[in-house]
């Protein structure tokens, strides 16, 4: 069995405007950088593999907490958001026109215009899962967290999620012949001795 940490990359320009980021190659801001830079991965944490979204901004968050550089896996890219690229939500879910729907009405088989699917991230993504040999701390984006915590967890982007992502803590999944398990509660990231 081996375990496999999550962590969302810190704040972007993006993020605090409300804009769809999904592949578009936004740095982390200021405000991220000196946060971070006060953040580390846990004791247990810190001998693990790193690996990252070849995107800058899980690449920097990635080093910003483990002090090393990650190894980049493009199977960790943020899902593609397609049309709606840039964009703010609040506008397209206004706009009727649009097809937009919030992630808890997707299923697995939504997709965005010009865009990925849940079942398609999930399928690129469970062959890299199953090639991680050891514990693995993987730095990468909100939607990527979404489809592996709901592959572990049952949901199936219908109602609700079961889980909450939150900045700063790392989601944890248990992956073994018996099946994945998620941890219950997240694993906040450690202050950096100073």
């Amino acid at each position: 069995m081996i375990r496999l940490a999550l962590l969302r990359h810190g704040h972007t320009a993006w993020n605090r405007a409300g804009r769809i980021q999904g592949r578009s190659d936004i740095p982390l801001d200021t405000e991220a950088e000196a946060h971070l830079s006060q953040r580390a991965l846990p004791a247990p944490w810190q001998e693990a593999d790193l690996r990252a979204s070849p995107l800058a901004r899980a690449r920097r968050t990635a080093e910003l907490v483990a002090g090393r550089a990650p190894l980049c896996d493009v199977a960790l890219i943020e899902m593609d958001w397609g049309d709606w690229e840039g964009l703010h939500g609040k506008d397209l879910r206004d706009d009727g026109a649009t097809g937009f729907r919030d992630i808890e009405d997707w299923g697995w088989d939504y997709r965005p215009p010009r865009g990925e699917s849940p079942a398609d991230v999930r399928a690129r993504l469970l062959p890299w899962v199953q090639s991680l040999q050891r514990d693995t701390v993987a730095v990468c984006h909100i939607g990527i967290m979404r489809v592996l915590l709901a592959h572990a967890t049952g949901w199936d982007f219908d109602g609700p999620a079961p889980f909450r992502i939150k900045r700063d803590r790392l989601y944890i999944l248990h992956i073994g012949a018996e099946g994945w398990r998620a941890e219950q509660e997240p694993e906040r990231l450690a202050e950096r001795p100073t």
